[in-house]
């Protein structure tokens, strides 16, 4: 684990002085790699003005236009979440997400995704995650300002980086080591897209009823955090499925 590998992504941030906040925040716990996708209002005096300091992480951010850009090279995706879906996704703390993260091997990019102010992410951007990150804050004040959000979640990130074994211990008991690289995100948006298309060449998949088909075979696919290996296995068979199905 290295912070230097973790990202933070701030998506659709309608007040400006909140990306200050958080920049400062990262920069408290030693992060720096900061993604901006689509801010309403960027670059900003807001934003310096509450970056105390931090404002190299603002020089350096990256703004993006979608989500999917922000994550594309990520193979460790974490969304946060104060309430729960339609489709339960595997939720986590903060101190078990870093524990998650301290397993992962260095090099490996993880990123964590934090939503609007008002609204928080949508349930198509958090089934883009592998997992859900959720603060236990009090149930009847529950509502934290996004740069306290990351404060939470980078401090217990750097204590992870600072007591890696503990961390390990603090990680959910599930899942095994990996000896080959974590697929990217990109490579996994690539099979999903293989996957929904031969469901509709063999009418498995009526594209006209889909259902919750593919939001619930992605959550089968991001619980098993598949690696670069698995990957071109699952599009091995799709590939030879399509050929079959055309004899």
């Amino acid at each position: 684990m290295n912070l230097s590998d973790i990202r933070i992504v701030l998506v659709n941030t309608t007040h400006s002085g909140n990306i200050g906040g958080v920049a400062r925040a990262m920069k408290n716990m030693g992060l720096s790699d900061l993604v901006l996708v689509k801010p309403n209002v960027f670059p900003s005096d807001d934003a310096v003005a509450r970056a105390s300091g931090a404002t190299d992480l603002l020089d350096n951010a990256t703004l993006v236009e979608t989500l999917p850009e922000a994550i594309a090279d990520a193979s460790l995706v974490f969304g946060t979440s104060a309430r729960g879906r339609h489709i339960p996704w595997p939720v986590m703390d903060p101190r078990e997400m870093a524990g998650v993260v301290s397993r992962v091997q260095e090099g490996t990019k993880v990123a964590v995704v934090f939503g609007r102010e008002d609204r928080g992410l949508t349930n198509e951007e958090l089934q883009l995650c592998h997992h859900h990150v959720h603060i236990p804050s009090d149930e009847s004040f529950s509502s934290l300002n996004i740069a306290a959000a990351v404060q939470v979640i980078t401090y217990e990130l750097r204590m992870a980086e600072l007591a890696p074994e503990q961390a390990k211990q603090d990680a959910p008991q599930w899942g095994t080591e990996w000896d080959i690289d974590l697929a990217e995100h990109k490579e996994l948006e690539l099979m999903y897209a293989h996957l929904e298309k031969v469901l509709v060449e063999i009418d498995f998949l009526d594209p006209d009823n889909p259902r919750q088909l593919m939001p619930r075979l992605r959550r089968v696919f991001q619980r098993a955090v598949l690696d670069k290996v698995e990957v071109n296995i699952v599009r091995g068979i799709l590939t030879h499925i399509e050929k079959t199905n055309k004899q």
